[in-house]
């Protein structure tokens, strides 16, 4: 009986887990968990960087770009060529972090040089056409219209979407595409004039089709680009991604080039320098920073696509524009009346609408694949558009 009961003894003592053995698995737990805050801050706080270069890259280009115009400047084409040919900041950004970012293959087949160029090609034109348009509306509007204007490009985003990448549209989603629908609209019957530049009816009607058309470009390339990705190019990660936003600037930098000379507004740049208000160094220095706080913007975007999503990324853009009509009232004292406050809660209505549309399709994600709602400690791979609620 006593040898039974020792039998028992030993046999109780086998199953509990040596107490050196429990106390390093609570240490190595412990340590894990501590890791993973750790990565959760640092994700967080890159999310917040990039919010910020999105926000203010954007905010100070377009306010550089309308000091352009304001002071003496007039060609369309050199303000598209600053929009893009800034793109070789990217190279270090691309160089530094490319390690940083998990490269996975989508199905393991490469993709032809023919059609991977073809595509570069396309959406090139595309986006130089684009911020030609852009240009042409910035020239025409107050600052403050134009980007209440631009706002629109998340409907345009979620229109297109729809067509090519097979995106749902939601009662949520409709609320959003109709409001943002009216808040353009509405701006359609503000007609009035930029404080330092006289433009007429037609100027002012010119200008505001050229901005809706613009925003249309930009949704329509976000829906292009995230059906390259699923259907041609077969892979989305930080390489892919990297690579088509700088050959595609590449090309959009070569047509804007070649739409300056063609239009012969190279012949007035001589003369429009030695006549800026400014004067030749602030001409230069314009020019420069503006190239520059646009590929800021790039980097911010590309940033918050790994972080987070594309929809998150074209998001914060479209929230950062109600930041340049409170900039412009301040600096250029452009009017901000009634039905820019109204297009203005619209816009915000609107916007927040998309998100919460991502939120709960991310919700839902997260239940059907039984994900926990942990934060993972390594960034996501880049979504395409807002397809695939980007």
């Amino acid at each position: 009986m006593k040898g039974d009961q020792e039998l028992q003894i030993i046999v109780q003592q086998g199953k509990e887990p040596n107490p050196t053995v429990q106390d390093e698995r609570n240490l190595v737990s412990s340590s894990q968990t501590e890791v993973s805050h750790s990565n959760t801050y640092k994700r967080w706080f890159r999310v917040t960087l990039y919010t910020f270069f999105v926000i203010s890259g954007q905010s100070v280009a377009t306010i550089l770009g309308r000091l352009y115009y304001d002071n003496g400047g007039n060609s369309k084409w050199l303000a598209t060529v600053v929009q893009l040919v800034g793109f070789p900041v990217l190279l270090p950004y691309y160089l530094l972090t490319i390690k940083t970012h998990t490269t996975t293959h989508g199905d393991g087949k490469t993709t032809s040089l023919r059609n991977r160029v073809l595509v570069y090609v396309v959406l090139g034109l595309l986006v130089g056409a684009d911020c030609y348009l852009y240009s042409i509306g910035l020239l025409y509007l107050p600052v403050s219209t134009y980007s209440l204007i631009c706002a629109s490009q998340l409907a345009f985003n979620a229109f297109f979407s729809y067509f090519l990448n097979s995106q749902k549209l939601t009662p949520i989603i409709l609320n959003s595409l109709i409001l943002l629908t009216i808040s353009s609209t509405l701006l359609a019957f503000n007609n009035e004039e930029s404080n330092s530049t006289k433009v007429t009816q037609g100027e002012y009607v010119k200008g505001f089709i050229c901005t809706v058309g613009a925003s249309a470009g930009y949704g329509l390339v976000l829906s292009l680009e995230q059906l390259a990705f699923c259907k041609v190019l077969k892979r989305q990660n930080f390489s892919e991604v990297m690579d088509m936003i700088i050959y595609v600037t590449l090309v959009a930098s070569c047509v804007s080039v070649v739409g300056l000379f063609a239009s012969s507004e190279w012949k007035t740049l001589g003369s429009e320098m030695e006549n800026y208000k400014l004067g030749k160094v602030s001409y230069i220095m314009n020019l420069v920073w503006t190239a520059i706080t646009w590929q800021v913007f790039s980097i911010g975007g590309t940033g918050l696509i790994f972080e987070l999503s594309s929809l998150f990324s074209n998001a914060i853009s479209v929230l950062g524009l109600p930041v340049v009509p409170i900039l412009a009232v301040i600096i250029f004292h452009d009017k901000m009346n009634g039905l820019k406050v109204i297009s203005m809660i619209l816009a915000i209505w609107g916007f927040t609408s998309y998100v919460y549309q991502h939120y709960l399709d991310d919700k839902n994600l997260k239940k059907s694949h039984g994900i926990p709602k942990k934060e993972s400690p390594n960034p996501p791979e880049a979504e395409g558009s807002s397809g695939h609620s980007k």
